[in-house]
């Protein structure tokens, strides 16, 4: 993702310095979004020919300063940038008014999750929905909604992409796609305990029932993809105190066992895991005639997976940097046994096999 990494990926500049960082260490093939900030309009076309992937930008604040949000004239700049490339700008869609007032901690106990809920309502998801609509009537890019939290947005995306494909617009989904993320389908508010900011994120995890109405819409072909929405984070960010603890879950590693144990428990099959985690995914990012699926032509990523296998996450056995994780303790059905990379085997039995042979999925900078 174009933040939380300095610098952000604003510039062509950037863009090469993370590409040089990353050389030579990624052990899977990686691709890079570009981040649409204010006054950033003329680097976009730069970075679209570099070969990132599409554009992420934030409609309130993104929490750290090199990341402004944007707002209505910003985004005109940045669709007249984007117009005829092809790219797809992301959004992090949670826009405040009048009626979305902070909650006032004097009175509320910030280490109750209900807290940190009430700050951040249905509404800012919404008012960021219509914002976003309301641009799709005048240019053709495509758009796509990270993280959908709340389920009342998507009859609204819905209603978008139909009046999209109706005027003939012929990208992927009418070029108007969203995802939720595995906390979404995973957890509910009620379930969470006091004084604990790892599940803690933007939007929040919100009740039983509107985590039961995204199901029902992604098995309805309403939403396009599930993704981790991973977002680390040093352990002194996370406090205690709900509305100042870093927002943000790290599960990288355990979505395809979150999405498999939720799946099979409701009698669905494998089948959703390479839709939903593969061939959305691999659509949205342009990917689709490289990557996402097993056909003949394609790159060979493959996972051996035991779905009748199940674990217990422990601190132990997490391999990001920060051992922070709301799944601590929590028994996952499903276990990846082996990984190929463009048909190499480069996982196997917990341990990984060789050399970093990843490529970075851009253009010049392998």
């Amino acid at each position: 993702m174009p933040l939380n990494s300095i610098p952000p990926t604003t510039t062509l500049e950037n863009l090469k310095i993370k590409a040089e960082s990353a050389k030579g260490h990624v052990y899977v093939d990686v691709g890079f979004w570009g981040g649409v900030i204010v006054g950033n309009q003329n680097s976009l076309r730069d970075l679209v020919k570099a070969g990132v992937v599409g554009f992420k930008c934030f409609l309130c604040p993104s929490g750290v300063d090199e990341f402004p949000n944007v707002g209505p004239k910003d985004l005109e700049l940045a669709f007249d940038a984007l117009e005829g490339t092809g790219s797809v700008l992301a959004f992090h869609a949670e826009l405040e008014d009048e009626s979305c007032t902070k909650t006032d901690t004097t009175e509320e106990d910030p280490e109750e999750y209900k807290t940190y809920l009430q700050s951040r309502p249905p509404k800012m998801e919404l008012n960021a929905i219509t914002l976003i609509t309301d641009f799709l009537g005048k240019t053709n890019v495509r758009v796509h909604i990270v993280h959908v939290s709340s389920s009342a947005v998507v009859p609204l995306l819905e209603k978008a992409r139909a009046a999209r494909v109706a005027a003939g617009h012929d990208a992927w989904r009418g070029g108007v796609t969203a995802e939720t993320c595995h906390h979404y389908l995973t957890l509910s508010a009620d379930e969470i305990p006091r004084g604990h900011s790892e599940y803690k994120c933007a939007p929040p995890i919100r009740d039983m029932n509107n985590k039961e109405k995204l199901w029902k819409f992604l098995l309805e072909d309403k939403l396009d993809m599930v993704v981790s929405d991973h977002s680390p984070c040093t352990p002194e960010l996370k406090c205690s105190n709900n509305l100042e603890a870093w927002g943000g879950i790290s599960s990288v590693q355990f979505g395809l066992s979150l999405f498999w144990t939720q799946l099979s428990a409701r009698g669905l099959d494998m089948r959703s895991i390479s839709k939903y985690l593969s061939v959305g995914p691999a659509q949205l990012c342009g990917l689709q005639n490289r990557k996402g699926m097993v056909k003949a032509g394609l790159d060979a990523d493959l996972v051996f997976f035991d779905p009748d296998e199940s674990f217990v996450v422990t601190s132990n056995i997490i391999r990001h940097k920060n051992k922070l994780t709301p799944y601590i303790g929590k028994e996952l059905k499903g276990v990846v046994k082996k990984t190929y990379l463009r048909g190499k085997l480069i996982y196997a039995d917990g341990e990984v096999i060789g050399q970093p042979n990843g490529k970075l999925l851009l253009k010049d900078f392998n």
